[in-house]
C-alpha cells in the first residue's frame, strides 16, 4: 500500500540520508544543503510547496513534492502552462525498489490523492532529466499521462 505522509522536520536526517545515496544524487539537481533548507522553509510555511514521504507497506522509501508552477515564476517562465498547473518532483531512496515499477505507482497515487484534490488544479508538470530513462518510463506510465516532451512531462486528468 503506497501512502504520503506530510513532511516533517524529523524527516529530514532520512531525507539527506537518500539524498546523498548514489542513485538519487545522479539526478537531483540541487545541493544537498540548498535542499535540506526548501524543505525546511516548506515545513514551517515560508515556502508553498507540499513535500511528502513516500510510505510504501509503513516503510518511509522516498519523496514527493508538489507546488503550483505559478507559485514559482522561474519555472513558469521555463515551461509556460498558466494557471492550475501543479509541479511534480521525486525520488526513490531505497536503491532496492529501483525497477520495480514503483515510481509509476506513487506518481499516480500522488497525482489522484494529492495533487488534483487541490481545487483548480487541472495539469501537472515534472521535470525528467533526458538521460533518466527510468524516470522517463515512470512519467509516461500512469493512466493520468497525455503528453511527453524532451525535458518535461504533463499529467492531466482524463
Amino acid at each position: 500500500m503506497i501512502e504520503f505522509a506530510p513532511l516533517r522536520e524529523d524527516h529530514l536526517p532520512q531525507v539527506e540520508q537518500w539524498l546523498r545515496r548514489e542513485h538519487v544524487a545522479r539526478w537531483w539537481r540541487d545541493p544537498v544543503a540548498e535542499s535540506l533548507a526548501e524543505y525546511r522553509a516548506a515545513i514551517e510555511g515560508r515556502d508553498p510547496t507540499d513535500h511528502y514521504l513516500i510510505v510504501l507497506d509503513g516503510r518511509p522509501v522516498g519523496m514527493i513534492q508538489t507546488y503550483l508552477v505559478s507559485d514559482h515564476p522561474e519555472w513558469e517562465e521555463i515551461v509556460q502552462v498558466g494557471p492550475g498547473v501543479a509541479g511534480l518532483d521525486l525520488f526513490v531512496g531505497e536503491q532496492e525498489l529501483i525497477g520495480h515499477e514503483l515510481g509509476p505507482q506513487v506518481i499516480d497515487a500522488f497525482v489522484r490523492e494529492i495533487v488534483f484534490a487541490r481545487a483548480g488544479t487541472h495539469a501537472v508538470v515534472a521535470a525528467v532529466e533526458v538521460e533518466n530513462r527510468r524516470s522517463w518510463r515512470a512519467s509516461r506510465r500512469p493512466a493520468s499521462a497525455a503528453s511527453a516532451t524532451s525535458r518535461r512531462t504533463a499529467f492531466r486528468t482524463g
